[in-house]
């Protein structure tokens, strides 16, 4: 074993929700990742679709016990003193996978935590021969360090994210089916014509508010007004279509949390034919484009769908992209962007 450490810290990550093209639903998760040597561990497993324990939807108490758990206090809630450490964002059983490892306490006496022995777990004990990620780990964190981000949240409790949105537009029916859809992958929304008279205290459970196309700029003005009065600060979209796989990328978005440096997706822009997409990790993009047809029905295009590397690419846009009044979204496991395909 390894006797150099490795920095130990947390941060604010999502698994981002959304409509698929296929009209399923993905749904949205909040949850705390480990971040170790400054970048998160989720991205050296490839382009797994998966969560950390530390979800923000888990009931506090379950919650707090995870928590207890990565720090040893208590017992490891599988065989061989073995955690896990990511798992499937749709269930809590290892049927679907969890990717697991031992905690333990480093054997040379040290006030040393060591994670050891990755594995894709799928029953009661893991085949490390088999299913062990052999190139990760073990790490080892230093006690102080690793107690302190992890009992932070046993003493201020992990914040939990206002996974509320307020619509506000003038098209009710689209706006109706917008907070049907968010409300399908776990995100609250409420329609409104403005936030004059909302109370400061519901304001607050708002993380989001989205305007539509044709939302008066003094309707805007009053609706940041309000929040901003009650000293809030939350993200703000202008909707880019009443399209609403659209519309709900753009939300989403909206609510990550996480710092950008600490995203797998961090740029997107389409024009003159191509699209320009930058990620920071290797994982799975999928870039669809849509657009309304002349009876106002929502058309989608698949144009792109695989695995990069990280840096900067362009991908060539069909002419199927790029007809009429068209926009892309850009979609990994933990974030998404859209943008305008401008011509």
């Amino acid at each position: 074993m390894s006797a150099e450490y490795a920095t130990f810290g947390l941060a604010p990550a999502m698994r981002a929700g959304g409509v698929l093209a296929n009209g399923d639903f993905q749904v949205h998760r909040d949850f705390v990742d480990f971040i170790v040597n400054g970048r998160p561990l989720l991205f050296q497993l490839s382009d797994l679709d998966a969560v950390s324990p530390l979800a923000s939807d888990v009931p506090p108490a379950i919650f707090t016990h995870h928590v207890r758990g990565l720090l040893l206090e208590t017992q490891a809630p599988l065989l061989d003193d073995r955690h896990v450490i990511y798992g499937c964002p749709e269930c809590e059983g290892l049927d679907c996978g969890a990717v697991t490892a031992v905690i333990e306490r480093a054997p040379d006496g040290t006030d040393t935590y060591v994670w050891r022995d990755f594995a894709w777990q799928t029953a009661d004990r893991a085949d490390l021969e088999l299913n062990g990620y052999h190139g990760i780990g073990p790490f080892r964190f230093r006690g102080a360090e690793y107690r302190e981000a992890l009992g932070q949240l046993l003493t201020d409790g992990e914040p939990t994210p206002r996974r509320r949105v307020l619509l506000i537009g003038a098209r009710v029916a689209v706006l109706a089916k917008l907070a049907a859809a968010l409300r399908t992958i776990g995100v609250g929304a409420e329609i409104a014509a403005d936030a004059a008279g909302v109370p400061p205290d519901e304001l607050r459970t708002y993380g989001a508010v989205a305007f539509g196309r044709s939302v008066p700029a003094a309707t805007r003005d009053g609706v940041r007004a309000a929040f901003e009065g009650a000293g809030l600060r939350v993200a703000y979209v202008d909707g880019l279509a009443p399209i609403i796989p659209l519309l709900v990328a753009q939300i989403e978005h909206a609510l990550d949390r996480g710092p950008l440096e600490l995203r797998r997706l961090t740029r997107l822009a389409a024009a003159d034919g191509s699209a320009d997409v930058e990620i920071t990790s290797t994982c799975r993009v999928q870039l669809l484009a849509y657009r309304l047809d002349r009876l106002s029905r929502t058309q989608v295009h698949a144009v792109f769908d695989g695995v990069l590397e990280p840096g900067e690419h362009r991908v060539r846009l069909d002419a199927k992209a790029t007809k009429g009044e068209s926009f892309l979204v850009a979609r990994t496991t933990d974030s998404v962007l859209t943008a305008p395909i401008v011509r």
